[in-house]
Protein backbone atom coordinates (compact mmCIF):
# COMPACT_ATOMS: atom_id res chain seq x y z
CA UNK A 1 0.00 0.00 0.00
CA UNK A 2 1.09 3.53 -0.71
CA UNK A 3 1.14 4.69 3.51
CA UNK A 4 3.80 1.29 3.89
CA UNK A 5 5.81 2.35 0.45
CA UNK A 6 6.54 5.99 1.37
CA UNK A 7 6.99 4.89 5.19
CA UNK A 8 9.94 2.39 3.94
CA UNK A 9 11.30 5.47 1.48
CA UNK A 10 11.21 7.50 4.60
CA UNK A 11 13.05 4.84 6.65
CA UNK A 12 15.78 4.37 3.87
CA UNK A 13 16.42 8.42 3.70
CA UNK A 14 16.97 8.52 7.46
CA UNK A 15 19.50 5.50 6.87
CA UNK A 16 21.35 7.57 4.46
CA UNK A 17 24.32 9.38 4.95
CA UNK A 18 25.08 12.43 3.06
CA UNK A 19 26.92 11.43 0.24
CA UNK A 20 28.00 13.54 -3.24
CA UNK A 21 25.26 13.04 -5.79
CA UNK A 22 24.94 13.08 -10.12
CA UNK A 23 23.26 15.86 -11.49
CA UNK A 24 23.10 18.25 -14.00
CA UNK A 25 20.76 20.97 -12.52
CA UNK A 26 21.98 23.73 -10.51
CA UNK A 27 20.60 22.89 -7.29
CA UNK A 28 22.77 19.73 -7.16
CA UNK A 29 25.54 21.18 -8.55
CA UNK A 30 25.48 22.94 -5.50
CA UNK A 31 24.54 20.70 -3.11
CA UNK A 32 27.34 18.28 -4.43
CA UNK A 33 29.69 21.00 -4.39
CA UNK A 34 28.66 21.59 -0.50
CA UNK A 35 29.50 18.33 0.27
CA UNK A 36 25.59 17.36 0.19
CA UNK A 37 24.40 18.38 3.54
CA UNK A 38 21.37 16.56 4.87
CA UNK A 39 18.60 18.60 6.28
CA UNK A 40 16.78 17.35 9.28
CA UNK A 41 13.17 18.32 10.52
CA UNK A 42 11.02 16.73 13.07
CA UNK A 43 7.07 17.02 13.75
CA UNK A 44 3.42 16.56 12.54
CA UNK A 45 2.30 13.02 11.64
CA UNK A 46 -0.78 14.62 10.00
CA UNK A 47 1.56 15.93 6.53
CA UNK A 48 3.79 12.71 7.04
CA UNK A 49 2.57 11.06 3.68
CA UNK A 50 3.14 14.39 1.63
CA UNK A 51 6.31 14.84 3.28
CA UNK A 52 7.58 11.37 2.47
CA UNK A 53 7.43 11.62 -0.82
CA UNK A 54 8.41 15.00 -1.41
CA UNK A 55 11.61 14.24 0.07
CA UNK A 56 12.27 11.44 -1.63
CA UNK A 57 10.98 13.21 -4.82
CA UNK A 58 13.48 16.00 -4.22
CA UNK A 59 16.51 13.63 -3.20
CA UNK A 60 16.32 11.67 -6.07
CA UNK A 61 16.14 15.44 -8.40
CA UNK A 62 18.23 17.24 -6.74
CA UNK A 63 20.78 14.93 -3.92
CA UNK A 64 19.71 16.98 -0.70
CA UNK A 65 18.64 13.81 1.61
CA UNK A 66 15.91 15.24 4.22
CA UNK A 67 15.65 13.27 7.29
CA UNK A 68 12.05 13.39 8.99
CA UNK A 69 11.10 12.44 12.28
CA UNK A 70 7.07 11.88 12.42
CA UNK A 71 6.76 12.70 16.16
CA UNK A 72 4.18 15.02 16.65
CA UNK A 73 3.36 18.42 16.37
CA UNK A 74 4.36 18.94 20.22
CA UNK A 75 7.96 16.97 19.20
CA UNK A 76 8.37 19.28 16.58
CA UNK A 77 7.87 22.37 17.79
CA UNK A 78 9.97 21.30 20.88
CA UNK A 79 12.97 19.92 18.61
CA UNK A 80 13.01 23.30 16.65
CA UNK A 81 12.82 25.64 19.39
CA UNK A 82 15.89 23.75 21.03
CA UNK A 83 17.70 23.39 17.53
CA UNK A 84 18.55 19.85 17.25
CA UNK A 85 16.93 20.62 13.56
CA UNK A 86 16.88 22.52 11.18
CA UNK A 87 12.85 22.48 10.49
CA UNK A 88 9.69 21.76 12.63
CA UNK A 89 6.56 20.62 11.56
CA UNK A 90 2.91 21.23 13.23
CA UNK A 91 -0.46 20.98 12.19
CA UNK A 92 -0.84 23.79 14.88
CA UNK A 93 0.44 27.04 15.08
CA UNK A 94 2.56 28.13 17.59
CA UNK A 95 1.77 30.05 19.98
CA UNK A 96 2.99 33.50 21.01
CA UNK A 97 4.90 32.11 24.28
CA UNK A 98 6.19 28.95 22.64
CA UNK A 99 7.57 31.45 19.79
CA UNK A 100 9.12 33.70 22.60
CA UNK A 101 10.88 30.61 24.14
CA UNK A 102 12.28 29.72 21.02
CA UNK A 103 16.23 29.77 20.83
CA UNK A 104 17.18 31.04 17.39
CA UNK A 105 15.12 34.24 17.15
CA UNK A 106 11.86 34.83 14.96
CA UNK A 107 10.52 31.31 13.53
CA UNK A 108 8.58 31.93 10.26
CA UNK A 109 5.49 29.73 9.78
CA UNK A 110 4.66 28.24 5.64
CA UNK A 111 1.56 26.37 4.78
CA UNK A 112 2.30 23.36 2.93
CA UNK A 113 -0.94 21.86 2.27
CA UNK A 114 -4.69 21.29 3.76
CA UNK A 115 -5.75 18.11 5.09
CA UNK A 116 -9.01 17.12 6.26
CA UNK A 117 -9.58 15.32 10.05
CA UNK A 118 -11.43 12.22 9.52
CA UNK A 119 -14.08 10.88 11.87
CA UNK A 120 -13.22 7.11 11.78
CA UNK A 121 -15.43 4.63 13.39
CA UNK A 122 -15.10 0.59 13.35
CA UNK A 123 -18.98 -0.13 12.91
CA UNK A 124 -19.02 -3.19 10.56
CA UNK A 125 -23.00 -3.40 10.45
CA UNK A 126 -23.51 0.07 9.13
CA UNK A 127 -24.05 -0.02 5.31
CA UNK A 128 -24.20 3.77 5.06
CA UNK A 129 -21.51 6.42 5.95
CA UNK A 130 -22.51 7.34 9.48
CA UNK A 131 -23.83 11.33 10.01
CA UNK A 132 -22.48 13.08 12.99
CA UNK A 133 -22.87 16.93 14.45
CA UNK A 134 -20.33 19.06 16.19
CA UNK A 135 -22.53 18.94 19.44
CA UNK A 136 -23.10 15.15 18.88
CA UNK A 137 -19.28 14.96 18.40
CA UNK A 138 -18.44 16.68 21.21
CA UNK A 139 -20.62 14.97 24.15
CA UNK A 140 -18.93 11.45 22.36
CA UNK A 141 -16.14 12.35 23.46
CA UNK A 142 -16.76 14.25 26.67
CA UNK A 143 -18.09 10.80 27.77
CA UNK A 144 -21.95 12.07 27.93
CA UNK A 145 -22.86 9.95 25.22
CA UNK A 146 -21.28 6.25 25.77
CA UNK A 147 -23.94 4.13 23.47
CA UNK A 148 -23.99 3.85 19.72
CA UNK A 149 -28.06 3.92 19.78
CA UNK A 150 -27.90 6.93 21.73
CA UNK A 151 -30.93 8.98 20.75
CA UNK A 152 -29.10 11.95 19.56
CA UNK A 153 -26.94 9.83 17.05
CA UNK A 154 -29.97 8.15 15.91
CA UNK A 155 -31.74 11.58 15.36
CA UNK A 156 -29.07 12.39 12.64
CA UNK A 157 -28.75 8.58 11.72
CA UNK A 158 -32.99 8.42 11.07
CA UNK A 159 -34.09 4.64 9.51
CA UNK A 160 -30.40 3.31 10.64
CA UNK A 161 -29.94 0.20 12.87
CA UNK A 162 -27.39 1.75 15.61
CA UNK A 163 -26.34 -1.25 17.61
CA UNK A 164 -26.44 -0.78 21.10
CA UNK A 165 -22.85 -1.12 22.00
CA UNK A 166 -20.26 0.58 24.02
CA UNK A 167 -18.70 3.74 22.25
CA UNK A 168 -14.87 3.00 22.58
CA UNK A 169 -13.50 6.32 22.29
CA UNK A 170 -9.73 6.56 21.12
CA UNK A 171 -7.72 9.69 20.98
CA UNK A 172 -4.06 10.97 20.70
CA UNK A 173 -1.70 10.18 23.32
CA UNK A 174 1.21 12.26 22.52
CA UNK A 175 1.34 16.01 21.85
CA UNK A 176 -0.38 16.93 18.72
CA UNK A 177 -0.99 18.78 15.64
CA UNK A 178 -4.39 17.04 14.37
CA UNK A 179 -5.56 16.71 18.41
CA UNK A 180 -4.94 20.48 17.90
CA UNK A 181 -7.36 21.01 14.83
CA UNK A 182 -10.35 18.42 16.49
CA UNK A 183 -10.19 20.41 19.72
CA UNK A 184 -10.65 23.55 18.16
CA UNK A 185 -13.08 22.54 15.96
CA UNK A 186 -14.90 20.86 19.35
CA UNK A 187 -14.50 24.14 21.36
CA UNK A 188 -15.69 25.99 18.05
CA UNK A 189 -19.09 24.19 18.28
CA UNK A 190 -19.76 23.11 21.61
CA UNK A 191 -19.68 25.69 24.67
CA UNK A 192 -19.24 22.71 26.84
CA UNK A 193 -16.27 21.38 25.42
CA UNK A 194 -14.82 24.80 25.01
CA UNK A 195 -15.33 25.28 28.77
CA UNK A 196 -13.80 21.87 29.75
CA UNK A 197 -11.09 20.07 27.80
CA UNK A 198 -10.60 23.10 25.63
CA UNK A 199 -8.21 23.59 22.73
CA UNK A 200 -5.05 22.56 22.89
CA UNK A 201 -2.15 19.96 21.27
CA UNK A 202 -2.62 17.94 24.61
CA UNK A 203 -5.18 18.15 26.24
CA UNK A 204 -6.98 16.31 29.71
CA UNK A 205 -9.74 13.47 27.85
CA UNK A 206 -12.61 12.95 29.92
CA UNK A 207 -12.85 9.67 28.40
CA UNK A 208 -11.13 7.20 25.88
CA UNK A 209 -8.18 5.50 25.12
CA UNK A 210 -4.93 6.86 23.88
CA UNK A 211 -2.69 5.90 20.68
CA UNK A 212 -0.08 7.35 19.80
CA UNK A 213 0.15 9.23 15.84
CA UNK A 214 -2.31 9.22 13.55
CA UNK A 215 -0.84 5.96 12.70
CA UNK A 216 -1.79 4.24 16.24
CA UNK A 217 -5.19 5.89 16.61
CA UNK A 218 -6.29 4.88 12.95
CA UNK A 219 -5.05 1.10 14.14
CA UNK A 220 -6.77 1.15 17.01
CA UNK A 221 -9.77 1.90 15.50
CA UNK A 222 -9.37 -0.27 12.95
CA UNK A 223 -8.68 -3.40 15.21
CA UNK A 224 -11.64 -2.37 17.77
CA UNK A 225 -15.35 -3.00 16.64
CA UNK A 226 -17.78 0.12 18.57
CA UNK A 227 -14.63 2.28 18.15
CA UNK A 228 -14.20 6.08 17.06
CA UNK A 229 -11.42 8.33 16.62
CA UNK A 230 -9.68 10.89 14.30
CA UNK A 231 -6.97 10.80 12.16
CA UNK A 232 -5.99 12.46 8.85
CA UNK A 233 -7.85 11.65 6.03
CA UNK A 234 -4.61 10.18 4.75
CA UNK A 235 -4.90 7.37 7.40
CA UNK A 236 -8.18 6.59 6.97
CA UNK A 237 -8.34 5.61 3.16
CA UNK A 238 -5.34 3.66 3.32
CA UNK A 239 -6.34 1.73 5.96
CA UNK A 240 -9.73 1.59 4.47
CA UNK A 241 -11.42 2.51 7.48
CA UNK A 242 -14.88 4.25 7.63
CA UNK A 243 -15.36 8.01 8.11
CA UNK A 244 -18.30 9.57 9.10
CA UNK A 245 -20.21 13.01 7.56
CA UNK A 246 -20.16 15.78 9.32
CA UNK A 247 -22.58 18.44 9.59
CA UNK A 248 -21.14 21.67 8.51
CA UNK A 249 -21.35 25.52 9.05
CA UNK A 250 -24.06 25.46 6.09
CA UNK A 251 -26.36 22.93 7.94
CA UNK A 252 -24.65 20.41 5.04
CA UNK A 253 -23.44 16.81 6.20
CA UNK A 254 -20.15 16.91 4.42
CA UNK A 255 -17.36 13.92 3.97
CA UNK A 256 -13.94 14.60 4.03
CA UNK A 257 -12.58 14.84 0.86
CA UNK A 258 -9.97 16.99 -0.94
CA UNK A 259 -12.94 19.14 -2.41
CA UNK A 260 -14.33 19.65 0.59
CA UNK A 261 -11.12 20.60 2.68
CA UNK A 262 -10.53 22.60 -0.79
CA UNK A 263 -13.84 24.87 -0.13
CA UNK A 264 -12.88 25.04 3.18
CA UNK A 265 -9.81 27.08 2.75
CA UNK A 266 -12.31 29.17 -0.34
CA UNK A 267 -11.62 32.73 0.32
CA UNK A 268 -8.97 32.41 3.24
CA UNK A 269 -6.10 33.47 1.10
CA UNK A 270 -8.06 36.38 -0.28
CA UNK A 271 -9.09 37.29 3.52
CA UNK A 272 -5.96 37.22 4.83
CA UNK A 273 -4.00 40.76 5.97
CA UNK A 274 -1.16 41.97 4.16
CA UNK A 275 0.62 41.49 7.41
CA UNK A 276 -0.73 38.09 8.04
CA UNK A 277 1.86 35.62 9.61
CA UNK A 278 0.16 32.39 8.37
CA UNK A 279 -1.25 31.41 11.78
CA UNK A 280 -4.94 30.96 11.24
CA UNK A 281 -7.77 28.58 11.61
CA UNK A 282 -10.28 27.67 9.24
CA UNK A 283 -12.84 24.91 11.17
CA UNK A 284 -15.73 25.03 10.98
CA UNK A 285 -15.40 27.18 7.91
CA UNK A 286 -19.04 29.02 5.97
CA UNK A 287 -20.07 28.31 2.75
CA UNK A 288 -21.50 25.12 0.44
CA UNK A 289 -19.31 21.63 0.79
CA UNK A 290 -16.79 23.16 3.44
CA UNK A 291 -15.41 20.20 5.37
CA UNK A 292 -15.76 21.66 8.89
CA UNK A 293 -12.45 19.87 10.45
CA UNK A 294 -10.16 20.70 7.95
CA UNK A 295 -6.98 22.87 8.64
CA UNK A 296 -3.54 24.09 7.15
CA UNK A 297 -0.53 22.26 8.38
CA UNK A 298 2.83 24.06 8.53
CA UNK A 299 6.53 23.72 8.16
CA UNK A 300 8.37 26.43 10.66
CA UNK A 301 11.94 27.53 10.35
CA UNK A 302 13.72 30.24 11.74
CA UNK A 303 13.78 33.45 9.61
CA UNK A 304 17.96 33.77 10.92
CA UNK A 305 19.91 30.77 9.28
CA UNK A 306 23.27 31.36 10.73
CA UNK A 307 24.77 28.10 8.43
CA UNK A 308 24.60 29.45 5.11
CA UNK A 309 24.51 26.21 3.28
CA UNK A 310 21.93 24.78 4.94
CA UNK A 311 20.12 27.68 4.48
CA UNK A 312 19.98 27.69 1.30
CA UNK A 313 19.15 24.03 0.88
CA UNK A 314 15.69 24.74 2.95
CA UNK A 315 14.60 28.02 1.13
CA UNK A 316 15.14 26.13 -2.24
CA UNK A 317 13.44 22.73 -0.62
CA UNK A 318 10.30 25.08 0.50
CA UNK A 319 10.42 27.22 -2.92
CA UNK A 320 10.11 24.10 -4.94
CA UNK A 321 7.41 22.31 -2.16
CA UNK A 322 5.45 24.96 -2.45
CA UNK A 323 5.44 25.24 -6.87
CA UNK A 324 6.39 22.15 -8.06
CA UNK A 325 5.71 19.69 -5.03
CA UNK A 326 1.77 21.12 -5.01
CA UNK A 327 0.99 18.50 -7.70
CA UNK A 328 1.60 15.74 -6.07
CA UNK A 329 -0.60 16.88 -2.83
CA UNK A 330 -4.24 15.26 -4.11
CA UNK A 331 -2.41 12.12 -4.78
CA UNK A 332 -1.98 11.17 -1.44
CA UNK A 333 -5.60 12.81 -0.52
CA UNK A 334 -4.05 16.66 0.23
CA UNK A 335 -5.67 19.97 -0.46
CA UNK A 336 -2.78 22.31 -2.30
CA UNK A 337 -2.05 25.27 -1.17
CA UNK A 338 -4.32 28.50 -3.11
CA UNK A 339 -2.08 29.25 -6.16
CA UNK A 340 -2.72 33.05 -4.76
CA UNK A 341 -1.57 31.67 -1.06
CA UNK A 342 1.42 29.31 -2.77
CA UNK A 343 2.93 33.39 -4.98
CA UNK A 344 3.07 35.00 -1.21
CA UNK A 345 4.80 31.72 0.67
CA UNK A 346 7.63 32.00 -2.19
CA UNK A 347 7.68 36.08 -2.22
CA UNK A 348 7.79 35.40 1.82
CA UNK A 349 10.82 32.97 1.59
CA UNK A 350 13.18 36.24 0.69
CA UNK A 351 12.95 36.96 3.89
CA UNK A 352 15.08 34.28 5.53
CA UNK A 353 18.31 35.52 6.09
CA UNK A 354 20.70 32.70 5.05
CA UNK A 355 24.01 32.86 6.53
CA UNK A 356 23.38 35.08 9.57
CA UNK A 357 25.45 35.20 12.49
CA UNK A 358 27.70 32.74 10.95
Amino acid sequence: MRLVALASAAALLVACSSESKKGSDSTTASASSSGSVALTGAGATFPYPIYSKWFADYAARTGVKINYQSIGSGGGIRQLSEQTVDFGASDSPMSDEEMAKAKGGPILHFPTVLGAVAIIYNLPELKQPLKLDGPTLADIYLGTIKKWNDGRIAALNPGVALPAADILVVHRSDGSGTSFIFTDYLSTVSPAWKGGPGTGKEVQWPTGLGAKGNEGVAGQVRQSVGAIGYAELAYAKQNKIATALVKNAAGEMVAPTIESATAAAAGAAAALPANTDYRVSIVNAKGAGAYPIASFTWILVYQNQPDATKGKQLVDFLTWALTDGQAQAATLDYAPIPDVMSKQLVERLKTIKVGAGS
